[in-house]
């Protein structure tokens, strides 16, 4: 095993000192986290004036679940928010996206994370719900190569026809002719050694992302798409799942000689090597914010009226080729704890506007919507109702 992955610390580990890394990284404060132009003014108010009576620190808990690609965002949300409301306590679980999905359906959370849209059954059994894309993120294809040293070798390049023919278990050794061609200064490095592929184990909407990659990248690709599908390396007994984000992540590092896709925050939180990608227009390309708004603006007229979009295998010069949204799912007009609704409102307001939660998440190597689509966002949460009244923030 190469000393870079010896020396690996696993996700589950790596996420305990993530909020402690928060602390001492070059964070905005508490008090920052609120614009002068948000915060409250500091005069006094007539006594004669009505004044709410506040609510006690920590007396309202936003519970969600779901996604572990947007699990790094949350959490960082999670430990700043109370200071720009105290009375907040955001309680988010990295679950999965198809656990999300099934948790606000069945009203056991009051939002939801995912990187996958509901399909129509879930539209019928969930009634009200909306979907909100709030981040963006690159899916990366991480692998374990102890032949190759990640600090001084170029990085593995793939391009999406080989990539499928891996996980259709048609390319199945790593010196095959196909990566050793797109390969050539690292191709004497490359081994003849299997090729394990990682999945998702769980219903994912990272999953969903990577097999729509998949499928516009290669007319081969006979597996289809969505959040669960059959593994043809499975079959093979060269592929296996792990749960989420970090387990995958876990598997990968564990097993020399393997590859997987994970969310692009969790390999660079983990200094886990990627590969390269050649794009739609040719180009080698590396996952990166920018690349990724490339791709993102490539696909900025594509939403439907529900709010989803898919932005894989982008026509753009620079644009990485496996990107996708992240969404929060909410009950557009059947909430009743209208106290809960406003302050859930003004949480998804906050995430969405707010300079530093933009800068927490962008940190992490997630990506801000552009101002067109966040105006539709916006639009569309300004039409939530609680009781049958309007919700504001």
């Amino acid at each position: 095993m190469s000393k870079f992955f010896r020396s690996f610390v696993f996700v589950a580990v790596a996420f305990s000192f993530l909020l402690a890394a928060c602390g001492t990284s070059a964070v905005p404060t508490a008090t920052e986290a609120m614009p002068a132009t948000q915060a409250p003014a500091a005069t006094s108010a007539p006594a004669s004036a009505a004044t709410p009576t506040p609510l006690a620190p920590g007396s309202v808990t936003l519970t969600g679940t779901g996604s572990t690609f947007q699990f790094p965002a949350e959490q960082a949300y999670a430990e700043f928010f109370p200071g720009v409301d105290p009375a907040v306590v955001i309680n988010y679980t990295g679950t999965g996206s198809g656990a999300g999905k099934k948790a606000i359906i069945d009203g056991t959370v009051d939002f939801a994370g995912s990187d996958a849209v509901l399909n129509p059954d879930e539209i019928t059994a969930g009634k009200d719900l909306q979907i909100y894309p709030f981040l963006a993120g690159a899916t990366v294809i991480a692998y374990n190569l102890p032949s190759l040293d990640p600090k001084n070798d170029p990085k593995l390049i793939l391009d999406g026809k080989t990539l499928a023919d891996i996980y259709m278990g048609k390319i199945t050794k790593w010196n095959d002719p196909a990566i050793a061609a797109l390969n050539p200064k690292i191709a004497s490095k490359l081994p003849a050694q299997p090729i394990f592929t990682v999945h998702r184990a769980d219903g994912s909407g990272t999953t969903e992302i990577f097999t729509n990659a998949l499928t516009a990248f290669s007319s081969d690709w006979t597996a289809g798409h969505g959040t669960v599908i059959d593994w043809p390396t499975d079959k093979a007994g060269t592929g296996k799942g792990g749960n989420g984000n970090p387990g995958v992540t876990a598997e990968i590092a564990k097993n020399q000689y393997s590859l997987g896709y994970v969310e692009y925050a969790y390999a660079v939180q983990n200094n886990l090597p990627f590969a390269q990608m050649v794009n739609k227009a040719g180009n080698v390309v590396t996952a990166s914010p920018d690349s990724t708004k490339a791709a993102m603006t490539d696909f900025a007229n594509a939403f439907t009226p529900q709010l989803t979009a898919v932005i894989v295998d982008a026509p753009g010069a620079n644009s990485w080729p496996i990107a996708g949204y992240t969404y929060i799912i909410i009950h557009q007009t059947s909430m009743t704890d209208c106290v809960k609704a406003q302050k859930l409102v003004e949480y998804i307001h906050w995430i969405l506007t707010n300079p530093a939660a933009v800068k927490y998440a962008t940190d992490l190597g997630f990506i801000p919507l552009p101002n067109a689509v966040q105006q539709k966002v916006l639009d569309t949460l300004g039409k939530v109702t609680c009781s049958g009244q309007p919700v504001h923030w």
